[in-house]
C-alpha cells in the first residue's frame, strides 16, 4: 500500500529539513517553499542527497527519468516526484 500525498508531503518536508541543517522545523515549510530561496538555500549536490534519502525514507524508487526534461524549485516539486515514485514503486 503506498502512502497518501499528506504523508509523503510529511516525509519530504522532513527530509529536506534533516539536510538544511539545524532551527528549522518540518512544519514551517509549505509546498511552495523555494528550495533555492533564503529559507533552505539547497544546493545540485544537496538536492542528489535529499533525492537518496527520500528513496529510502519511503521505501521507494524514483523515476529514472527525474531529471529528463524536469527543474525542481519548489518544495512541491520534491513533493510530487516523490507522490509519482510511490505510484509507480511496488513496496519492497
Amino acid at each position: 500500500m503506498n502512502p497518501d500525498r499528506d504523508s509523503i508531503a510529511e516525509a519530504v518536508k522532513r527530509v529536506i529539513v534533516a539536510e538544511s541543517g539545524p532551527g528549522l522545523h518540518p512544519s514551517a515549510l509549505t509546498e511552495d517553499e523555494p528550495l533555492g530561496g533564503e529559507l533552505l538555500r539547497i544546493s545540485s549536490m544537496r538536492l542528489l542527497g535529499i533525492l537518496t534519502r527520500l528513496e529510502d525514507e519511503l521505501d521507494t524508487g524514483l523515476p529514472d527519468d527525474l531529471f529528463a526534461g524536469r527543474s525542481y524549485d519548489t518544495v512541491r516539486d520534491l513533493v510530487d516526484l516523490a507522490v509519482e515514485g510511490a505510484e509507480g514503486s511496488p513496496a519492497r
